[in-house]
C-alpha cells in the first residue's frame, strides 16, 4: 500500500503531468475529479487495494490516449454538465462561440424562434441555447441513434425540452422551417495529421471529405428550404476554412455573410441571412 502523495508522485514519474495524475487518483477514490484540495489534506492517508485497481485500469487508459471526459464521463459546456462517451465527440470550448452567436441572433428577433441544431451529438449547442434562452423552440438531429441517445439523456437529465430528430442533417426535419439554424459538423480532412490523437472519438463525426468541407457544402446547399426568410444558418469550422465557408453561403444566396473569431482570435464561425422575401 502507498500514500496518496507517494502514488501522485510515482504516477508523474510514469509520464503523467499532475493535473492528470490528481485526477485520475480523484476518480479512483471516486471523488469530484475537481476536488484537488481534498488530495493535499489527505496525502497520508493509504489508498486500498480497490482503489489501486481502479487507479491502474484508468491510467492504461488515458495512456492509450483516451480523452479524460470519457473517463469522466462528464464535460462541463457553457455551465452545463454533459454526460459523455465514446458514442458521442466531446464537447469543445471553442464551440462556445457559435453558442454565443446564436444567442445573439435570438435576442434581435421579436417573437420566440425556432431553432435547429444539426448534428447534435451530445446534445451541448441545443442543450445550451434551450438553457440560456427557454422561449425559443429548440430542435436537433443527428444521423446516429446512438449519439441520439446520449443527447436525450442528456435533456432529460437536465430537464430542458428538446425535440430530437433522428436523420442525416435536414433529411431529418423535412417540410419544417426554422428561423435559426445552427451546426459543427465534422470538417477535417480525410488524412489529416490531426486525427491520430482522436481516434477514441467517433470518426464519422470527424472528417468530411479531402478538404473537410463535403458536409458543409451540403448544409449551405440545403438550408435555405428549411429556413424561414430572414432566417440564418452559422457554422463551426476548422481554423482555416472561414473564407472557403463564406464563398459557399455567398454563392448560395445568403447576405450579411460574416465570421466570428474564439478566444484565440481564430475565425471559429462562419454564417449569413438567407434574404428577406424569399
Amino acid at each position: 500500500m502507498s500514500t496518496v502523495r507517494e502514488t501522485l508522485a510515482a504516477l508523474q514519474q510514469g509520464g503523467l503531468d499532475r493535473l492528470d495524475a490528481q485526477m485520475l487518483l480523484l476518480l479512483a477514490l471516486q471523488r469530484d475529479p475537481h476536488d484537488r484540495a481534498w488530495l493535499l489534506a489527505h496525502d497520508n492517508d493509504l489508498l486500498e487495494a480497490p482503489t489501486l485497481v481502479r487507479l491502474a485500469a484508468l491510467v492504461q487508459r488515458r495512456q492509450r490516449g483516451e480523452p479524460m471526459a470519457y473517463l469522466r464521463a462528464e464535460q462541463e459546456f457553457f455551465g452545463l454538465q454533459l454526460a459523455v462517451d465514446r458514442r458521442v465527440l466531446v464537447p469543445r470550448p471553442d464551440t462556445e462561440t457559435l453558442v454565443n452567436w446564436a444567442i445573439d441572433m435570438l435576442d434581435t428577433r421579436n417573437n420566440p424562434a425556432r431553432v435547429l441544431d444539426l448534428g447534435t451529438g451530445s446534445g451541448a449547442i441545443a442543450l445550451a441555447i434551450a438553457s440560456k434562452r427557454p422561449a425559443a423552440s429548440v430542435s436537433a438531429t443527428d444521423a446516429s441513434e446512438d449519439a441520439l441517445a446520449v443527447a436525450r439523456s442528456n435533456a432529460q437529465r437536465l430537464g430542458l425540452p428538446v425535440h430530437f430528430h433522428a436523420g442525416s442533417w435536414l433529411d431529418a426535419v423535412p417540410g419544417q422551417h426554422f428561423d435559426l439554424v445552427v451546426t459543427n459538423p465534422p470538417y477535417i480532412a480525410e488524412g489529416d495529421p490531426h486525427l491520430v490523437a482522436l481516434t477514441h472519438e467517433p470518426l464519422s463525426a470527424l472528417t468530411a471529405g479531402a478538404d473537410g468541407l463535403n458536409d458543409i457544402r451540403a448544409i449551405v446547399a440545403n438550408a435555405p428550404q428549411a429556413l424561414v426568410s430572414g432566417g440564418w444558418l452559422l457554422i463551426e469550422h476548422g481554423f482555416d476554412q472561414a473564407t472557403a465557408v463564406r464563398a459557399l453561403l455567398q454563392a448560395a444566396g445568403f447576405e450579411q455573410v460574416s465570421s466570428r473569431t474564439d478566444l484565440a482570435a481564430i475565425e471559429r464561425c462562419s454564417g449569413g441571412q438567407w434574404p428577406q422575401g424569399r
